[in-house]
């Protein structure tokens, strides 16, 4: 079975992980630099309470930033999977956001790696704020697009990373 291959003119859903209120206050704080460095609109977030019908709502909609302000991994009420599961099922692309904190610790790896293990459409991991440390991100072997201090490159970056998930 071949699964259909992520149209750029689609909506971006932007995921990071850590505690709700992290999520939501990460995302808020970059949701400028992000929104201007990839010429997209931000727009409100997803309701996290029932992945089908929000990812549904999304079906048909052109391109944009969608902010999902819960980790990705959590476990959906009532034992109904994750939104991890559910984007993966829907081939619904997203980018990883991190905050320069969470870099001292195993998040970037882990939350590459769930989403992987459920076939999202990942198209990269984008680092909020602190020191880009370059020889650290190609060392870690993860799909960075880059910062958002100093971010002339993240659109191109993104453009490229879309046609090599096109070719996989």
């Amino acid at each position: 079975m071949t699964l259909p291959v992520p149209r750029l003119d689609q909506p971006l859903v932007v995921v990071a992980g850590g505690a709700a209120m992290a999520v939501a206050a990460l995302q808020h704080r970059a949701a400028p630099a992000l929104a201007a460095a990839l010429a997209l609109p931000w727009w409100e977030p997803l309701r996290p309470e029932s992945p089908q019908a929000a990812l549904a709502a999304l079906a048909g909609r052109g391109p944009g930033l969608v902010p999902l302000p819960i980790d990705p991994g959590l476990p959906l009420e009532g034992g109904a999977g994750h939104w991890a599961e559910a984007l993966g099922a829907w081939r619904q692309p997203a980018l990883l956001l991190l905050a320069g904190e969470q870099l001292n610790s195993g998040l970037a790896a882990a939350m590459t790696a769930l989403l992987l293990q459920w076939r999202v459409p990942l198209l990269g991991l984008v680092q909020a704020d602190g020191p880009w440390e370059a020889p650290a991100r190609r060392g870690d072997g993860l799909p960075w697009l880059g910062n958002l201090e100093g971010a002339e490159g993240l659109a191109l970056a993104l453009e490229l990373r879309w046609r090599q998930i096109g070719a996989d």
